[in-house]
């Protein structure tokens, strides 16, 4: 067991004022290493407007016993003042102690200078207490080494899940909204743009069916969908005829009332769509010869149709 002596320097006109106070602050049978214990001392009976100056125990402090706490001055009770005296309190000073190791302790006493109205000043001298500090007892008759074990988790509850649901809805929810921003803002800029023409639209998208790789027999059903679907959508816009939904039949039943259409022009784009059927839905394979006259007769018949456009726009100019 080691003792620890801790002596402090004496003081001049000392008054003896009892035993200091030692409290553990973890309710024990006996005071552990690392426990934490309150020291200090008790004073009845303080006149108003007393002074008191406490020690500096800063140190005490050190690797086997550590401090805690510096001074606290607590008011305990408040006696009334009688008639022409000073009302009287009971006040306790305590610090907070830790030991670190075990062995028998001896605290420091503690000097308190006190500073009364109309009285000399003096030091009131709380007697030294002691402590015996213990680990706990280790059985080595029964004792196991065991592996350390690892942390102690517990489930999530809801609880503790919904502000970062809630945040993750947030965030959901401004990425939304910014994506519709963008997307309106872009809407509106495409709405701003002029649109072209119907028959330019027409020949950018023809040209994209030259070359001879399309005549292909398993490129052909592609080919002649590609130059049919923009005929329909260009005679659509040109004639005001539902031509996307409508049969080879129906549409050249309907382009007969087209008086700027010639006759010759017609069938020559009528023979273009018939062919276009027999690959799509007959699985027929359309020769060198049929392949080299589509494309040039949908882009004949685009350039003479939208000629009377043009003349229609420049007519009330004249």
């Amino acid at each position: 067991m080691k003792v620890l002596m801790l002596i402090l320097a004496a003081l001049l006109d000392v008054v003896p004022a009892g035993k200091a106070v030692l409290r553990q602050l973890q309710p024990r049978d006996s005071i552990l290493i690392a426990d934490q214990v309150e020291y200090g001392f008790q004073l009845d009976g303080v006149p108003a407007g007393t002074a008191l100056a406490l020690p500096d125990f800063t140190k005490v402090s050190n690797d086997t016993l550590t401090l805690v706490r510096g001074w606290q001055l607590d008011t305990l009770s408040t006696q009334r003042a009688r008639k022409g005296g000073a009302a009287l309190h009971s006040i306790r000073g305590s610090i907070i102690l830790a030991p670190f190791e075990e062995g028998h302790y001896r605290l420091p006493e503690i000097p308190v200078l006190r500073a009364r109205e109309g009285a000399d000043p003096d030091t009131l001298l709380f007697e030294a207490l002691e402590m015996d500090v213990k680990t706990m007892p280790v059985d080595t008759a029964t004792f196991e080494v065991h592996d350390l074990k690892g942390q102690m988790t517990y489930p999530l509850t809801f609880k503790e899940l919904l502000p970062w649901i809630g945040g993750v809805l947030l965030l959901a929810g401004l990425i939304a909204l910014a994506v519709w921003l963008v997307r309106r803002r872009r809407a509106g800029a495409e709405a701003l743009k002029p649109k072209d023409p119907a028959y330019i639209v027409a020949l950018r998208e023809l040209d994209k069916w030259r070359g001879e790789k399309f005549w292909a027999p398993d490129k052909q059903k592609a080919y002649y969908s590609g130059i049919t679907d923009t005929l329909k959508t260009y005679i659509e816009d040109r004639y005001g005829i539902d031509a996307p939904e409508m049969t080879t039949a129906e549409l050249f039943d309907a382009l007969r009332k087209a008086e700027d259409l010639p006759e010759d022009l017609r069938e020559q784009t009528r023979e273009v769509f018939e062919c276009a059927d027999f690959v799509k839905f007959a699985k027929h394979v359309a020769s060198d010869e049929e392949n080299a006259r589509a494309l040039p007769a949908a882009v004949r018949f685009v350039t003479s149709t939208y000629q009377t456009v043009l003349e229609e726009e420049q007519q009330p100019q004249a």
